[in-house]
C-alpha cells in the first residue's frame, strides 16, 4: 500500500541505542551491537563528556538510516534533546525511551506515552479525532 512505512526485513533490522555505558553494555551483551563496513556503530555511549551536539547528530543519523527499526534512548538523554524527540513523527524507526540505572523513568516526560494520552483524551474524542 502506498504511504505505509517500509519496515526492514528481520535479517536486516537493527536496534540503535543512545544511553549510558552500563545500559549500552547490557544491550551489547544481548547481541544488539553492530559495526558496518565504514566502522560506524549502532550505538552512542553518553557520559559527562558527551556534547548535546553529538547526541543530536547520533539521533538524526539513527532515525535516517534505512536498516534501523528501533531507537532505544535513555529518558534522561532524551530530555537533553527533547525538542528533537518530540518533533520526530515517523513510525519507523520507533523511538522508545527507557530508564537507566541512575535516572528513574518518569512517564510525564515520555513522548510516546504523551502521544497516546493525547489520542485518547476527552478533547480529541470530543472533537471527533481518534
Amino acid at each position: 500500500m502506498a504511504g505505509r512505512a517500509h519496515i526492514p526485513t528481520k535479517s536486516s533490522a537493527l536496534i540503535a541505542m543512545i544511553a549510558d555505558e552500563d545500559t549500552v553494555t547490557g544491550f551489547l551483551l544481548a547481541g544488539v551491537g553492530n559495526v558496518d563496513l565504514r566502522r560506524k556503530t549502532n550505538y552512542l555511549i553518553v557520559d559527562s563528556k558527551t556534547t548535546v551536539k553529538a547526541i543530536e547528530d547520533a539521533f538524526k543519523e539513527f532515525t535516517t538510516k534505512e536498516d534501523i527499526a528501533i531507537v532505544l534512548i535513555s529518558q534522561y538523554v532524551a530530555n537533553m534533546i527533547r525538542f528533537l524527540v518530540d518533533s520526530y513523527n515517523k513510525p519507523v524507526p520507533a523511538i522508545l525511551e527507557i530508564p537507566s540505572k541512575d535516572h528513574p523513568y518518569d512517564p510525564a516526560h515520555d513522548s510516546v506515552l504523551s502521544r497516546v494520552k493525547y489520542l485518547f483524551s476527552s478533547e480529541s474524542v470530543a472533537s471527533g479525532r481518534r
